[in-house]
């Protein structure tokens, strides 16, 4: 989807008035729309993944064994999309679910050697796409464009939510 090249100021300009393509929250979807279907490429073509299932592989990665509710607390994903993609990853054979041993009420979630595997497959796969979307920037470019997501999106967690 191409976005016209006009300032937010423009819309600012004229209250009463909503210009879709130059309203800041349609461009944060279309931004983030654009760069998630060019990392699903990675993940989904070769192995099957949908975002969910990537997301909670990303997170499961680097750890040891998590429950879902601490992939939830880390993740962007609400319980039932956690619950998906758990679901999945095990139907890929790439999950493993096993009671707590101090809590037996807990499943505690594991790549399993498999998962683990195609999770450092994917990793330098990812790594790429990321450096194709930020192709053109330079360092400080791309320091300065993660300061500006990180502030807009502490702007938007201080609205209240209801």
């Amino acid at each position: 989807m191409n976005i016209p090249a006009k300032s937010l100021s423009t819309i600012q300009d004229r209250p009463g008035e909503l210009d879709l393509p130059v309203f800041f929250p349609y461009q944060v979807r279309a931004f983030y729309r654009a760069v998630s279907d060019a990392v699903a490429v990675a993940y989904s073509s070769k192995y099957g993944l949908t975002a969910s299932e990537w997301r909670t592989m990303a997170i499961l990665g680097p750890e040891k064994s998590l429950t879902a509710g601490e992939i939830v607390a880390r993740s962007t994903m609400d319980k039932v999309n956690v619950s998906r993609a758990v679901k999945g990853l095990q139907a890929h054979g790439f999950l493993i679910r096993n009671i707590d041993d101090n809590d037996k009420r807990r499943s505690l979630l594991k790549l399993t050697e498999n998962g683990a595997t195609v999770f450092l497959e994917l990793i330098p796969a990812v790594k790429l796409v990321e450096q194709d979307c930020l192709n053109g920037l330079n360092s400080n470019e791309r320091d300065i464009l993660c300061s500006l997501m990180l502030r807009v999106q502490q702007n938007a967690e201080k609205i209240p939510q209801g």
